[in-house]
């Protein structure tokens, strides 16, 4: 995923923290707030310490950006969302980490519905 789809700085990773809408299922917890005159969504991931080592987290990461990237024609365009990824992730295989956030971001309303199809839940 290109970097202009990252929220990258601390301040605005903050300001969808502190003031976005969230939603949680047992994977992972997503963070949104909404931004009308954005062209396209940004992204911020976060996992923790309490996930693994290094190399488990930076799987868990690749394996989020891997199916936001599927995901992307499906997903709002007009916000920042952040997902934090809960333990026990690392034990999921691809498939899993996939369908657990497309259900997370079914429930936080960042996946248009009528676009999901129904091979992806």
């Amino acid at each position: 995923m290109r970097k202009s789809y990252r929220v990258k700085k601390e301040a605005e990773f903050q300001k969808v923290f502190t003031q976005g809408k969230s939603c949680a299922n047992k994977q992972f917890v997503v963070y949104m707030i909404e931004k009308p005159k954005q062209t396209h969504f940004r992204v911020g991931i976060s996992v923790g310490k309490k996930i693994g080592n290094a190399v488990a987290r930076n799987w868990v990461k690749r394996r989020i950006r891997q199916s936001l990237t599927e995901l992307k024609p499906q997903l709002k365009q007009d916000c920042d969302f952040i997902v934090i990824a809960r333990p026990g992730v690392a034990f999921m295989s691809t498939a899993e980490v996939k369908q657990h956030l497309i259900h997370v971001l079914h429930l936080a309303k960042v996946l248009n519905d009528d676009q999901v199809d129904s091979d992806l839940r």
